[in-house]
């Protein structure tokens, strides 16, 4: 009797653990509603639809209507159909990022992506969704990191825990200036998030643009642009996890991401199914919200902890500024660094509009001779640009205006001081000793 006793409970326990499931009662384009779920099940929650024992498809909650829950799919829906089985898999979803990541590219899943077997989970889950560090326990921004970049270094200094904006058309060249600051500067670590980007170039941008230096201490997260609207926001969501875990660490982090403005359209698509209404620009009002949640992630942390810098690109709209995305970054941010399209044209790289670009780290962040030299550096270049129309139409005598010559003398000098190609790098005392003989000639 004792022997059968054992074999029944040995039996039993080898049997699964019990799992809660529902049922789907309507598919509507991307959108999945199921029913039979407890209370339990709350928005953000993960479910998984079985349509058959091989297939297993991940999905999020993103509303209730009508005691139904509301889901949309981390990938396509096929085989999926009335009465599909829907497991919950958590309310909570959290990842164990790992200092072996460095050097690997993972998808939004944290799957790895690159070829080069499984990745290593670390013993500390960090939530997807995680809060920022509250406000009165927070470090102050340390001193300035070295991005490598001239027109970075000394008219933009960035410190140790700041958040930057990149703000450009497409094809001015924000991918190429966030890879020269992941391979060039002294942070310890770089977290890389490629948010909806063109499938073609992600390699391109590995091997190219980052390089293997700059691989090595980096982690990537990749969501390209045909991917669901989930994938794209959950890649940005990942990015600051990762960061998160490495400043816990007490590490260094520099955070960037490409771009904001497309987890801004995933969040609109996501809302838009979910039954929101739109507001500026077709953005439902949950996408504004989203946007301050997920910045604020980024910055110092608490005490002991390092901080994350943060580097994050904006797609501007049409070349305009001031469309509601841009707007909205600008305004959560510690400053900008803007991008023109004209300058561009004109060869010269990076295409950083001196004037409009704006860091709040300043002057604070600079001693006192650097703050002399970058002060008379932006004379010339506002006088030059004052002027910039008559001189070319050579409506303009030389000898009118002092500050004029002085400025058509030097500023060609700052021109060529401000290109840079991506595979030239300048620390920032090298970049301020080449703008104080420049500027004072």
């Amino acid at each position: 009797m004792t022997r059968l006793f054992e074999k029944s409970s040995a039996a039993l326990n080898a049997l699964p653990g019990f799992e809660i499931y529902g049922s789907v009662t309507k598919v509507l384009g991307l959108l999945v509603e199921i029913a039979g779920f407890p209370e339990s099940l709350a928005v953000g929650a993960h479910v998984h639809l079985r349509p058959s024992d091989s297939l297993n498809i991940p999905c999020e909650v993103i509303g209730f209507r009508d005691e139904r829950a509301l889901l949309l799919p981390f990938g396509t829906l096929e085989g999926v159909g009335l009465g599909c089985k829907a497991f919950i898999q958590s309310n909570q979803p959290v990842f164990y990022p790992d200092e072996s990541w460095l050097g690997r590219v993972i998808n939004a899943l944290g799957d790895p992506i690159d070829n080069k077997g499984p990745l290593r989970h670390g013993a500390l889950p960090i939530p997807l969704k995680n809060k920022p560090p509250p406000p009165h326990m927070r470090q102050r921004m340390g001193g300035q990191l070295d991005l490598g970049v001239r027109a970075v270094n000394t008219f933009l200094a960035t410190c140790q825990g700041q958040r930057m904006g990149i703000f450009a058309g497409s094809g001015v060249g924000k991918s190429v200036l966030l890879s020269m600051m992941a391979r060039y500067t002294e942070a310890e670590v770089a977290v890389i998030g490629l948010v909806g980007e063109r499938g073609r170039e992600v390699q391109e941008f590995l091997e190219d643009d980052l390089g293997v230096d700059g691989l090595q201490k980096s982690v990537v997260i990749v969501a390209t642009g045909d991917e669901p609207a989930l994938m794209r926001r959950q890649a940005a969501y990942m990015t600051l996890c990762v960061a998160e875990y490495f400043r816990n660490q007490g590490k260094n982090v520099l955070c960037m991401m490409d771009s904001v403005t497309r987890f801004a359209m995933a969040q609109r698509e996501i809302g838009l199914s979910a039954g929101e209404p739109p507001t500026s620009k077709g953005y439902p009002p949950t996408t504004f919200g989203e946007l301050a949640r997920l910045l604020e992630r980024a910055g110092p942390g608490g005490q002991g902890q390092g901080n994350i810098t943060g580097i994050f690109s904006v797609l501007v709209e049409g070349d305009d500024t001031n469309e509601p995305i841009s707007d909205s970054v600008r305004g959560i941010i510690d400053g900008h660094i803007v991008m023109d399209r004209s300058i561009a044209d004109r060869g010269r790289y990076p295409a950083i509009d001196i004037l409009k670009s704006i860091s709040r780290a300043l002057p604070k962040a600079l001693n006192a001779d650097q703050n002399a030299t970058l002060k008379r550096a932006k004379q010339i270049i506002s006088t030059y640009e004052d002027m910039a129309e008559l001189i070319r139409l050579g409506a303009y005598r030389r000898g009118s205006d002092k500050a004029v010559d002085e400025a058509i003398q030097i500023y060609p000098q700052i021109e060529d001081f401000l290109t840079q190609d991506k595979d030239d790098s300048t620390t920032i005392e090298e970049s301020f000793k080449l703008l104080k003989a420049i500027v004072n000639g």
